[in-house]
């Protein structure tokens, strides 16, 4: 047992070792992920809202807790809007500060004191531009990133359970079990999804968790496939015969033996669907069948793009983020896929 450990895990150093050597899928990890970390504090880099005030010898953290403009000097106890002049004024006077993230906007606050029509072009106050609603596109573009790999991280794990599950039945159990899921997936796979999602997408209100689950419907298949390959290729070698001989249960069988086998297709296949899905949720913002109105989406800032031919800015912005974030994914899986290739 001991051997068996030491074994497996100096495979892992092994492939780990070979995906180091793949300096440009290395790289491109660590850029994502320095990314990625990054978005996920989007609210401190991007917000309306002031990240510390310090009024008349207090601290007040608004970015973290709501305040009546009463609190600052106004009239009303309704929460305070920081970009208001009179509320900027009191929280600048006398010993008062008042300390703004890097860009001081949100992705769905409005600049109300532009002196051109929108969509405006980029400017020392909105460092990309606006959108044709007067929201800051650089603003967008971040939680927009954040949204899109988030939705792909989520969409790729349940897919890719899902997917696993079904090709281990198949080829773990074979015959009849094999037969009748065959059939299914072809049925499945020849539904129209384009067609459900436009039917869905008129019958309830647009979310993120039900695109999440019509498109877990149908990104499953292809993983399957591959699964069930290696759980048919592995059910008749010796260790499992000698597994099953022993008494030992189907499902210990297909968890503990079958499966550590059966992940290499599955890892190096990663980086790929977490693509496919990130383009998938990219395109049904753009066709309008995506994420609720107002929600940050790199798809929306593209169909603003096209609506807007003269608006540079948010096609260039959008494409220059859409396709970085691609491409670095596109790295990844390749050093993956070099790193688990048996023939090295």
């Amino acid at each position: 047992m001991v051997n068996v450990q030491k074994s497996k895990n100096s495979l892992v150093r092994r492939r780990w070792r070979a995906f180091k050597n793949n300096r440009r899928g290395y790289f491109s990890l660590l850029i994502f992920l320095l990314l990625f970390v990054t978005s996920l504090f989007a609210e401190f880099l991007s917000n309306d809202k002031p990240l510390l005030v310090r009024y008349e010898g207090g601290l007040y953290f608004p970015l973290l807790k709501s305040y009546p403009e009463t609190t600052f000097g106004g009239d009303f106890e309704t929460e305070a809007d920081y970009r208001d002049p009179y509320i900027l004024d009191q929280l600048s006077r006398g010993g008062n500060k008042v300390y703004f993230p890097p860009n001081p906007h949100s992705y769905n606050s409005i600049n109300l004191n532009l002196d051109r029509p929108v969509p405006s072009p980029p400017s020392r106050e909105n460092f990309l531009g606006t959108d044709d609603r007067g929201r800051d596109v650089l603003a967008r573009l971040i939680y927009g990133f954040r949204l899109s790999v988030l939705f792909g991280f989520a969409l790729t794990a349940t897919g890719t359970l899902l997917g696993i599950v079904a090709g281990a039945l198949q080829g773990y159990f074979g015959g009849r079990t094999d037969l009748v899921f065959q059939r299914f997936i072809e049925i499945w796979s020849a539904m129209p999804e384009l067609y459900l999602l436009i039917i869905f997408a008129s019958i309830f209100k647009p979310s993120l968790l039900l695109l999440l689950v019509l498109l877990s419907m149908f990104g499953w298949m292809g993983l399957s496939d591959y699964v069930r390959a290696e759980f048919l290729k592995g059910r008749n070698m010796e260790y499992v015969k000698a597994a099953r001989a022993l008494g030992v249960g189907n499902l210990t069988i297909m968890y503990r033996h079958l499966l550590p086998n059966g992940m290499t297709p599955v890892i190096t296949f990663l980086p790929f669907r977490m693509s496919g899905a990130i383009l998938a949720l990219t395109s049904l913002d753009f066709l309008g069948l995506g994420v609720p109105p107002s929600t940050p989406s790199l798809g929306e800032l593209l169909a603003q793009g096209k609506a807007n031919i003269d608006a540079w800015w948010l096609s260039l912005g959008t494409f220059l983020v859409l396709v970085g974030m691609l491409v670095l994914l596109i790295f990844i899986g390749e050093a993956l896929r070099e790193a688990f290739d048996p023939r090295r």
